[in-house]
């Protein structure tokens, strides 16, 4: 089983105190020992990036940008086929965001039924499912 990780992962770990922080870092250290296999894509990767350069911290955007790409073994780029799903399930999927849609639709185009997110709304999403954490 390939467990993709979402954005909330890494971004708990680094951040501040929070209910999810200790869950999130356990998860990511059975990445990092190999223990679970783990994939991401290049949009969770502009996610992180994103958000710590919107809040004025290009450094910490860096640095968890770098310690995340280092204990993910595979990475998948966003295609075209990735946005058409994505597209399809905006339409489809009550409330979900589009980035959320661009990650199912890539976890989808690529066989993957598992997530490790702490967003529920995935839950919404037919053939795919959240890891407990």
């Amino acid at each position: 089983m390939t467990v993709f990780i979402d954005s909330n992962i890494p971004m708990y770990v680094a951040g501040a105190e929070h209910p999810n922080r200790a869950a999130a870092d356990r998860f990511l250290e059975r990445v990092r020992s190999r223990e679970v296999a783990a994939c991401t894509s290049t949009e969770v990767l502009q996610e992180i990036l994103h958000r710590y350069s919107s809040v004025g911290k290009p450094t910490v955007a860096g640095r968890i940008y770098s310690l995340f790409v280092d204990i993910c073994p595979a990475v998948f780029g966003v295609t075209l086929a990735d946005t058409d799903r994505a597209r399809d399930l905006l339409v489809t999927v009550p409330g979900i965001a589009a980035r959320d849609a661009i990650h199912a639709a890539v976890m989808l185009n690529h066989n993957l039924e598992w997530i490790a997110t702490f967003d529920a709304h995935f839950d919404r999403v037919p053939g795919i499912s959240r890891l407990p954490l």
